[in-house]
């Protein structure tokens, strides 16, 4: 079932022009899909900034990334195979994209970012949970 929703991903994703098309744009209704079929192997990044975080909140299970340009590498799983989703405020910020790039170089293969961002996952009515600093 993972191969298949990864290949429908692939099939339906904007490529991206970073790192060699090494990371595929997605958006609130594929990133759904994952959380509801991948449910403890998706691993979800915001790479907002504090002020975005503590007016517009976070996707729930996203961990937040101390930078979307240096973060630690250790942050992400061991498993260079696993399903990461960066996102940032909207369609029009680049940190999401600047965060996946990382990932990529360091070698991870199944890199996504979800373009629309948080903005766009509020504005599909999908929860929030609230940033206390912690994540």
């Amino acid at each position: 079932m993972k191969k298949i929703l990864l290949f429908a991903l692939f099939a339906f994703s904007a490529r991206v022009s970073f790192a060699s098309d090494a990371f595929k744009l997605i958006h609130t209704s594929e990133l759904e899909m994952l959380m509801k079929t991948e449910k403890n192997s998706v691993h979800i990044y915001d790479a907002n900034s504090e002020e975005t975080r503590k007016s517009e909140g976070l996707i729930p299970s996203a961990e937040v990334l101390s930078s979307s340009s240096r973060y630690d590498i250790a942050t992400l799983p061991k498993d260079k195979t696993s399903t990461l989703v960066f996102y940032c405020q909207n369609a029009e910020c680049m940190a999401s994209h600047g965060a996946a790039q990382l990932a990529t170089k360091a070698g991870y293969k199944n890199v996504y970012v979800m373009s629309d961002g948080i903005q766009g996952w509020k504005k599909a009515g999908k929860p929030t949970q609230k940033y206390d600093k912690k994540g």
